[in-house]
């Protein structure tokens, strides 16, 4: 049976790095993005692979419920949800359609593109779901001269890492892979969309960011990190999540007991 992949976000930067890489590896393809030129234009550029194109924005229902569609109805070997929005703002300056746009790409359609894929998947005992975030969904504890702000960005992301990992449990035993995608700063099209020069940063490549989440699902890594050498890292954030998580008790913990009895003994509780 043929490969078949989807990508969302293929006209630039990481998806087109994956569909130019999964092209290479002999898969069919459904490449999605908001330009069609650009998607015809890819697709006219392999006359040897099976591309069909679909031009659909995902920060709309219809985009992403077309998208879904086809993600239930075809094959899918793999899904790489990887379109993206940046809107690096305090989320007080962020505008309302903004603020709805980068939820609806990167939380919304990534969930709703993953449970019409995975269904199918689990039949055909067979499958690969990449998630593309960041490693900014680890910022969060960051200092607040931390710049620039970017609390829906960050939120986003960690959502998605928090889902990929959840998933990949529920799948266990399944056939079924789950990755999420965690790159550092990537020379793309993406900063310069938001007018910030990244001249001057260093950056991987996005053909860089491919070969290691395809690598990282060799591996069986649930969470790739690109730029991260020292895996034990990511091994202790993780473990001190489920530290965490299994220290938790029905009982109110006692550096909030205290403040309640000091409360009700003045008379203010």
């Amino acid at each position: 049976m043929n490969k078949l992949a989807l990508v969302t976000g293929a006209t630039s930067g990481i998806g087109r790095a994956f569909a130019e890489r999964l092209a290479t590896d002999g898969y069919d393809l459904i490449v999605v993005g908001r330009n069609k030129d650009r998607l015809e234009e890819f697709a006219a550029g392999h006359p040897g692979v099976r591309v069909r194109t679909v031009a659909a924005d995902l920060s709309t229902d219809l985009g992403a419920d077309t998208v879904a569609g086809i993600c239930a109805d075809e094959p899918l070997t793999m899904l790489v949800n990887n379109a993206g929005v940046a809107h690096y703002m305090p989320l007080a300056e962020l505008p309302a359609d903004k603020a709805r746009e980068l939820v609806q790409v990167k939380v919304v359609a990534p969930t709703m593109l993953t449970r019409a894929a995975v269904a199918g998947m689990q039949e055909r005992a067979h499958g690969k779901i990449i998630n593309v975030a960041g490693m900014i969904a680890f910022s969060g504890p960051a200092d607040p001269s931390v710049m620039p702000r970017r609390a829906a960005y960050a939120g986003s992301l960690a959502y998605l890492v928090a889902m990929s990992q959840t998933l990949s449990a529920e799948l266990a035993g399944t056939g079924v892979q789950v990755q999420v995608l965690c790159p550092g700063v990537v020379a793309t099209e993406f900063h310069t969309r938001q007018g910030m020069d990244m001249s001057t940063v260093p950056r991987m490549s996005a053909e860089d960011v491919v070969t290691a989440g395809l690598r990282g699902l060799e591996l069986g890594e649930v969470v790739c990190a690109p730029g991260v050498e020292d895996a034990g890292l990511l091994d202790a954030v993780f473990q001190a999540d489920l530290a965490a998580f299994g220290g938790q008790s029905p009982e109110l913990a006692s550096r909030y007991r205290d403040s309640f009895a000091v409360l009700r003994t003045s008379g203010r509780g």
